[in-house]
């Protein structure tokens, strides 16, 4: 009975392996078409989470920048400081989200009986 499990979880890991493979190849042909960036010959979930978090990253500096700025006296703007600053806490706020959600989801293969 357990080779009958194994042998349905295979199945459908291959399923998903090729849904999934479909879905980023749809995915780079979509973004290749708008003007996007060149396709890549798969997908990667590390690469993408480095970028985001660089990206974030890089708006938190900028932000702490312009805060600087206006604290200083080398600029007037703010408004601008204070959109920069609560655009980098909720970017960092969702990073935070996808990462729990992320993590959940590995627990719960875990915890997945074999």
């Amino acid at each position: 009975m357990s080779n009958g499990i194994a042998g349905l979880i295979q199945a459908d890991l291959a399923a998903l392996t090729n849904a999934a493979q479909a879905l980023s190849n749809t995915a780079v042909s979509a973004a290749s078409q708008f003007g996007g960036a060149t396709p890549h010959q798969g997908f990667s979930f590390a690469q993408a989470m480095q970028d985001t978090i660089g990206k974030i990253n890089d708006g938190d500096v900028a932000a702490g920048q312009k805060m600087a700025d206006v604290e200083s006296g080398k600029s007037d703007d703010l408004v601008g400081a204070m959109l920069s600053s609560q655009e980098a806490s909720l970017s960092f706020s969702m990073l935070m989200q996808v990462r729990n959600k992320v993590m959940g989801g590995l627990d719960e293969l875990i915890k997945l009986p074999l």
